[in-house]
């Protein structure tokens, strides 16, 4: 894995956690508007959007260099519009990554033909 394709899978890590997490708390927001006088959701709903909007971004851009499958694109598109879909996403990313870099440091000594 070259260091591009590696920097566009952490971008997408580091956003898909606070993305599932502001998700959540605009859902909390859109109930206790409902409920009570408390109304946040005009300021979790930008956070939630612009947060949204990264991790479509870095999305697109790791399934430009991982040349990923459809279906692999797919569920990480579909996580971003999933309550605790980032953080599922995060885990599988992580786990990605580091057989990613086994395969690279196996192809270097040689061991396999990965």
């Amino acid at each position: 894995m070259d260091i591009k394709t590696a920097s566009a899978l952490r971008r997408l890590r580091l956003v898909s956690a606070p993305e599932a997490v502001s998700f959540l708390l605009l859902l909390v927001c859109s109930v206790l508007k409902r409920t009570t006088e408390f109304n946040a959701v005009p300021v979790m709903g930008a956070i939630h959007g612009l947060l949204f909007v990264l991790y479509v971004l870095f999305w697109a851009d790791a399934w430009n260099r991982t040349k990923w499958p459809l279906g692999t694109a797919a569920f990480y598109f579909l996580m971003s519009v999933l309550p605790t879909g980032g953080f599922f996403a995060d885990k599988r990313l992580k786990r990605e990554a580091e057989d990613a870099v086994i395969a690279t440091r196996a192809r270097k000594e040689g061991v396999v033909g990965a």
